[in-house]
Parts: C-alpha cells; structure tokens; sequence
C-alpha cells in the first residue's frame, strides 16, 4: 500500500498541476512528489571557471591620485580612445547619461568631505557620470551605487549631486583622461578630457580645520616639545588664520626654549597684527640669537633685514 501511494506520487510529480485537475492524483500526492524531488541529489557537477587569456584591454585601466592639502582624491577609471570616430552627439549621444569612461563605472573617492563646484559632498566613493544634453549644457553627476557596470541600472534616485558645467574646446585627446590642475593646499580643478573636449570642476577642503585638529592630537601627546609647538604657531601665522591661539602656541614655546626660530615667528606674528613696533623688537632679538647660535644663519639674515626694514617703514 505505502509502495503503491509513493510511487503514484512520483508519477504525479511530473504533471502534478494537471493530474489533479484531472482527477489523476490529490494535491497532497502531488505537494509530497515535489518535496521529493527538491530533496533529490543533484546529478550534475559545477562549471568550471572559463579560463581568460592574458590580453591588452581596448580600454585600458588606469587609477589617479591626488593629494589635496590633506585629502585623497581618487579617479578610478578606464580610458576608450577616439579611433577616428565621431564622439560627441554620437558615439557619446546627447541626452544620454554616460560612464565617463569604458567599461565598469568610473569611480571618485574622497578621504574627507568636499565641495565640488559650491555643493557639499560626504567623504566616501561615488559612481561618476555625464550627461551631456547639448553641445554647451552638460551635468556632472556623482552616484551612490559603485557595483554598475556602466550605466546599467542607473537611478537617478541614488544620486548625490549633479553639478551643470560648460564643456571647453580642448586639444585633441586620442585616449580619454583624467588630470588635475591648479593645485593648492585648499583646492584643486579635477578635468576630463576627452577628443577635442575638457569639462573640470572645482574640488575644495578644509584643509585648515583638519590640520587644527591634527596639531591638536600631536600637541596634546607632546606638550613639551617647544618645536612642535612653533611649528604649530607658524602654520597658523602663515596662513592668516587663529591669531590667538598661534600667540599661545609660541609663548609656550619661547617659555620652553628661546631660538631664533620660534622668536621670529612670534615677530611676524605681531607684525600680522600691525604691531610693528613690538615686532621690531623680537625681529632684532631673532637676529641676534642666529648670529650667535647658528652657523649656517647667514643665508637667512639677509631676507629678515629686509622683512625688519618694510615694518620700520610702517611702524614709524
């Protein structure tokens, strides 16, 4: 009895659905006949891997970084080349949103957060699109899915910026490049170029804040070491920035050790404030603690006399 009903179960397991709308078998017979067949060992071994020749790519790989006062910058791309085609409206139509590049999407990574061309980005990685609606009227667009290959499966949803740019006449470019220029401490102009166009946008930090809060730690781990701390004061005096508390840094540091180092930083820093005749004073003091403890100070003494003659100019 139990030999007869398994085996009408299995009979059912191939046309279960029509059996018993034809009165062949129950459902229970045909549910038991699919739970056999699920649990059945499998007959057939895996795939293997197909092997791939080692091959130059089309659209060859290729990885940029740049260091943006203390931010990573990352360009993570492939570079397809023109090879006589035409390129914009065509081959890279308009109206259409486009990889930046070939092959899987081109990647933009960021240590710290950013601001590219005035927008307020996260730190982290983002796909980086195109969309060049016209001749002279495109989008740069920055996406937070990074596991695309291309545009396939694109959202617009998942964007995270687009920033409207104005595309430039360039030089002829064969193979499509990423490049920086006008580097500074703060900033730096990140550009595509492409066939005969350039498009760029404008990536700033804070570098400032972040260097603060790097002085900070290390100070806080060696508050003694009076270098340090001029060092400190120096970055602050050079760069216009936190009077107060670069007057703090190199008063402790003239506390631990009097050189001429720390004592012409504090000069400046007095001469930033237009506190010119006190400058004079600490001016002249640096001169003198150079003559008397550095053997190599006379390639620096000149400058600083002339530095000390423009404050007199002012200051009296």
């Amino acid at each position: 009895m139990v030999l007869s009903h398994l085996f009408s179960s299995f009979r059912c397991g191939r046309l279960a659905l029509l059996l018993v709308l034809a009165g062949g078998c129950t459902t229970a017979q045909a549910q038991m006949a699919d739970s056999i067949r699920v649990v059945a060992p499998a007959t057939t071994k895996p795939t293997a891997a197909v092997p791939e020749l080692p091959l130059p790519q089309a659209s060859p790989h290729a990885l940029l970084v740049q260091t943006i006062g203390l931010t990573d910058v990352t360009v993570d791309y492939h570079t397809p080349a023109v090879r006589g085609r035409a390129v914009w409206g065509q081959l890279v139509p308009y109206g259409q949103v486009w990889r930046a590049g070939a092959n899987e999407n081109t990647i933009l990574t960021f240590s710290d957060p950013v601001s590219l061309n005035g927008q307020a980005v996260p730190a982290g990685k983002y796909s980086f699109y195109v969309l060049p609606k016209s001749d002279q009227d495109w989008e740069l667009i920055l996406n937070r899915v990074t596991n695309h290959w291309g545009t396939e499966g694109y959202d617009a949803k998942a964007d995270q910026v687009r920033l409207p740019v104005v595309p430039e006449a360039s030089p002829m470019h064969e193979n499509l490049v990423y490049w920086f220029s006008e580097v500074k401490p703060a900033n730096a102009r990140l550009n595509l170029s492409w066939e005969k166009r350039t498009v760029s946008m404008l990536i700033e930090t804070d570098v400032h804040a972040k260097a603060l809060a790097g002085i900070q730690k290390v100070l806080a781990a060696h508050p003694e070491n009076w270098q340090l701390l001029a060092q400190a004061a120096d970055y602050l005096v050079q760069n216009n920035i936190q009077a107060e508390l670069a007057l703090q840094y190199i008063n402790e540091s003239l506390r631990l050790k009097e050189a001429y180092t720390n004592t012409w930083i504090k000069a400046r820093l007095l001469a930033s404030k237009q506190d010119y005749g006190t400058a004079i004073v600490y001016g002249r003091r640096a001169l003198k603690l150079g003559e008397r403890d550095d053997p190599d100070f006379k390639t620096r003494q000149p400058n600083m006399r002339i530095t000390l003659t423009e404050w007199q100019s002012k200051a009296y």
